[in-house]
């Protein structure tokens, strides 16, 4: 992996190297197995070449050799004899044997009688049984090499606890910029900062500026935070440590802390570079008092990232950035000036921000001439841009299995109501059960026309959908909205109970149908009541308890608030006030106009689908104003 071209320490003793530096993985043979090598060439050249040869013949003939006085010395052993032959006729060197000794004790006698030279040979049992105990303990000491080398090794393992699991990027290995960021250009102009200290640090030190030690990037799920930490390193040109929150902690105590030590000393080696911890809140939750008084893991990790950032010399080029969703549940002294000095809010797109996010995410796409997307970006307001990234991807896939040539408008049309509203599924309801579905969403669409100030009905369909959704009304804004009047809160509310009160009015009965509906309406009401102060009879008091996720959109439980038991009878009472009269509106509504709502559910049997213009066209309304925002799909 190249290494990071950074500038010489006037302190540093490390030898140059002419620029490289040795690969990683790259190993030197140990001196030691040279040595046993030399050692196993040794004896075996002994064992074939140096010792001179012997013929080993049967008992038989060496008794037979004794009588003819060919024998001129022999040792006996335990096992084997061994001895000198005379030499052959016209040869002067003699001849070596050996044979196995067998039990003949007249074996003394014949050589004393033949007059030849014999010794005895102790027994010698020292290599058999150094071999008997040296060579399974050289294979358990092998073996025991082997796998404390993979568990020490650069993939983690036991013997590597201590050590950081951050991937490093080299500048050369970061191809992401600006240029593939698009959608957040305040986030983007904010980070152009960081960005230009690193490319030239002296142009801030000289004035006696710091530039900030964090960069804390904050946001809902899926809106490029890690992508823009990668676009500030490929543009900086710098390293690239990139982490999760979750990889520091493990059950034995002690390793995160080691690993925070060890990420800050390799970012030192490599500084400038930017080490990006993602996921913050995995490690840096607010610290509170443990069951017996001790300190979590979680805890000692989080104190020893406290004390490296603060530690850290910032004059060295060493920039931590960090990503989170959850801001509200860090602990405050990782947020206080010296430590994340600056929190960069991104946000998800708006319509032109989403129009630059699909331009990039089609580049590598073949686009009929009829797609346009600008009007796609108008009909997808609430996307994040891994949304975008996935419509982009579910509108290729639909046209390549529609076997068409290119991407065209209906694959991305087809690609929004799949990402909304769910898979389309294919299940026969009975003719009673779609009458009372078409009913229904009638209801939503007719209630939708009726009241003023609310968003033009973009689709209608009693096709089923997604998990238990028989049907769906779709709304588009005319254009992007970050505030709701209380006028336009009672008209969701009235929206909502549409399609149960469509029901009553047409059947004279409910359904379970209005589940999603109920339960959307009783949100909407109580967050007016509790935390907008829109009711006359509680006053302008906020009852929330401020546990709310900012970007996480998850329904969080009912909690008690700090009021009394007649404050929250009063709450109860006004939510179900506001539900009740949003509902006599809409019954009301519907009531009065009973003719359209039977012809529009008629038309819905029958076509199933209606598009928002052939609707206006049915109830004979003014067309609506250019779509600008997403789909709100109603049960």
């Amino acid at each position: 992996m190249p290494t990071p071209k950074t500038q010489p320490d006037a302190n540093s003793r490390e030898p140059r190297t002419g620029g490289r530096r040795p690969r990683f993985g790259s190993r030197r043979p140990a001196p030691l197995w040279y040595a046993l090598l030399v050692v196993l060439v040794l004896l075996v050249v002994q064992a074939y070449f140096l010792v001179p040869s012997t013929q080993t013949i049967p008992y038989s003939q060496f008794k037979s050799l004794l009588q003819q006085g060919q024998v001129t010395e022999a040792v006996v052993g335990d096992e084997t004899i061994t001895g000198t032959l005379k030499p052959e006729d016209g040869k002067t060197a003699p001849r070596q044997f050996q044979t196995t000794r067998i039990d003949d004790p007249k074996l003394v006698e014949e050589l004393d009688a033949a007059h030849v030279k014999y010794s005895g040979a102790a027994a010698n049992h020292w290599l058999p049984d150094l071999l008997g105990w040296f060579l399974p303990l050289a294979v358990f000491v092998g073996i025991w090499l082997f796998f404390l080398r993979r568990m020490s090794g650069a993939q983690g393992g036991v013997m590597s606890f201590a050590r950081s699991k951050a991937k490093i990027y080299a500048e050369d290995d970061v191809k992401v910029s600006f240029a593939d960021v698009a959608g957040i250009d305040e986030a983007e102009d904010e980070l152009r900062e960081i960005v230009d200290f690193l490319k030239h640090p002296a142009k801030y030190t000289s004035l006696g500026g710091r530039i900030p030690k964090g960069v804390l990037l904050v946001g809902p799920p899926g809106t490029g935070k890690t992508l823009l930490a990668r676009a500030v390193a490929g543009e900086a040109k710098v390293p690239f440590f990139s982490l999760s929150g979750s990889e520091f902690v493990e059950m034995f105590v002690g390793v995160g802390a080691a690993r925070v030590r060890d990420l800050f000393a390799q970012a030192e080696v490599k500084a400038p570079c930017i080490v990006f911890i993602d996921e913050l809140d995995a490690l840096g939750k607010v610290r509170v008092p443990g069951a017996f008084g001790g300190h979590e893991e979680r805890e000692q990790t989080l104190n020893q990232l406290l004390a490296e950032m603060d530690g850290f010399d910032p004059r060295k080029g060493v920039i931590i950035m960090a990503a989170t969703n959850r801001p509200e549940v860090l602990d405050p002294a990782l947020l206080r000036p010296g430590r994340f000095d600056r929190q960069v809010l991104v946000d998800k797109p708006d319509a032109r921000g989403r129009e630059a996010i699909l331009a990039i995410h089609t580049r590598q796409v073949r686009l009929a001439e009829d797609v346009d997307l600008k009007i796609v970006a108008a009909r997808t307001v609430g996307f994040a841009g891994a949304d975008l990234a996935n419509l982009v991807n579910e509108a290729a896939l639909l046209a390549a299995r529609r076997d068409r040539k290119a991407v065209d408008m209906a694959a991305f049309e087809e690609a929004i109501d799949r990402l909304v509203a769910g898979l389309e599924k294919k299940r026969v309801m009975s003719p009673k059960e779609r009458r009372i579905v078409a009913y229904h969403e009638s209801g939503h669409a007719l209630v939708a026309t009726s009241v003023p100030g609310l968003d033009p009905v973009h689709k209608i369909s009693i096709v089923q959908r997604g998990f238990g959704a028989l049907g769906y009304t779709m709304q588009l804004p005319v254009e992007e909205r970050y505030l709701m009047t209380r006028a336009d809160l009672l008209g969701q509310l009235a929206v909502l109970l549409g399609g149960r009160s469509a029901e009553e009015v047409a059947f004279g009965e409910i359904s379970t149908g209005a589940q999603n509906d109920l339960q959307r309406a009783t949100d909407i009401a109580r967050a007016m009541v509790t935390e907008y102060g829109m009711s006359d009879a509680l006053g302008t008091v906020s009852f929330e308890n401020g546990h709310r996720s900012r970007f996480l959109e998850v329904g969080m439980p009912p909690e008690r608030g700090a009021y009394s038991e007649e404050t929250a009878r009063l709450i109860d009472a006004e939510v179900k006030r506001l539900v009740g009269e949003a509902h006599q509106r809409a019954r009301d509504i519907l009531t009065a106009d009973r003719a359209r709502l039977d012809l529009l559910s008629a038309r819905l049997l029958e076509k199933e689908v209606l598009e928002g213009e052939e609707l206006r066209a049915l109830l004979g309304l003014p067309e609506a104003g250019p779509s600008a925002a997403s789909p709100a799909p109603l049960g």
